[in-house]
């Protein structure tokens, strides 16, 4: 079987050092820092944490001690971390003053693939989350989708479909990254032009408690024209033009020099329609209307 990218078998694969065997891919020193060293990951992809399992894991921290050591980079006199935030969310919040760590000596490329790796393999995202950090990565260093998949051991049309998220409107993100749509329902909410429609049905979706299974007929059900709608509308009489009307056609014609129809539409509502071969003729009937 061919093997995977080295993101794609994990963040450990990434940093390397680890207890497998498998040769070092970045040096990596562990030592134990103070946590008031340690600053955020300004490319982390996740916003939101669950203050429950935040909470729990603090418990568990105060209890066992931090089992797993974040990673951290050096910038300056001071610490970055690459990936751990929970855990130093969690110590942090547990009062330990110190925290086990891997110094790693990663550059900004790598920082951002070993936060994509750890939330995307380890963790689960939001799919606005996952689409923030996947879009951050293809701006931020020039790639391709099928180049950020590779990268990632994942699908090019994962990527894609994830990125393709960040275009519909503000609302239906939102219920994407509280849990209320799922991308499956996105997908199919992503066919309707009307962004206003598309707002109101995803809303009438979530009221209804409906499947992506039975959504899709809803949605067909509901974008289908009314029967009012779809009549064919009743032809409009055909107002025949008398003598008067086709003399004035002949008169106009000769006074403009071009091709002149009088269109009616009623008895006394219509178009006249002008005709001009070039830039230079539209010019010239200007001027004679002008007069």
């Amino acid at each position: 079987m061919e093997k995977k990218s080295r993101l794609g078998r994990g963040l450990d694969a990434l940093i390397g050092g680890g207890t497998n065997g498998a040769e070092t891919q970045t040096p990596v020193e562990q030592a134990q820092l103070p946590v008031d060293r340690i600053e955020m990951n300004p490319h982390q992809p996740r916003r939101d944490f669950d203050e429950e399992e935040l909470a729990a894991l603090s418990q568990s921290i105060r209890t066992h001690g931090v089992l797993q050591p974040v990673v951290v980079r050096a910038v300056d006199d001071r610490y970055q971390l690459v990936a751990g935030e929970r855990r130093l969310r969690a110590a942090r919040s547990a009062g330990l003053t110190s925290i086990p760590v891997r110094i790693v000596n990663f550059n900004d490329q790598q920082v951002l693939e070993a936060a994509l790796v750890e939330n995307i393999q380890r963790t689960d995202l939001n799919p606005i989350e996952k689409a923030l950090g996947f879009k951050d990565y293809l701006d931020r260093f020039h790639m391709t989708h099928e180049q950020l998949a590779a990268r990632l051991g994942l699908g090019r049309a994962t990527i894609t479909n994830l990125v393709s998220l960040l275009d519909l409107p503000a609302e239906l993100q939102e219920l994407l990254r509280v849990g209320q749509l799922s991308t499956g329902h996105a997908k199919l909410l992503k066919g309707i032009a009307d962004r206003e429609r598309m707002v109101v049905l995803a809303r009438e979706i979530i009221a209804r408690g409906l499947s992506v299974h039975a959504a899709e007929p809803f949605l067909k059900q509901s974008l289908q024209p009314s029967q009012e709608a779809a009549a064919p509308a009743e032809p409009r009489p055909v107002v025949e033009k008398t003598n008067h009307v086709q003399g004035l056609e002949d008169e106009l014609r000769q006074k403009l020099a071009t091709r002149v129809e009088i269109r009616l539409r009623a008895k006394d509502k219509g178009q006249i329609v002008l005709g001009f071969e070039s830039n230079d003729d539209f010019e010239r009937l200007l001027e004679v209307l002008r007069k």
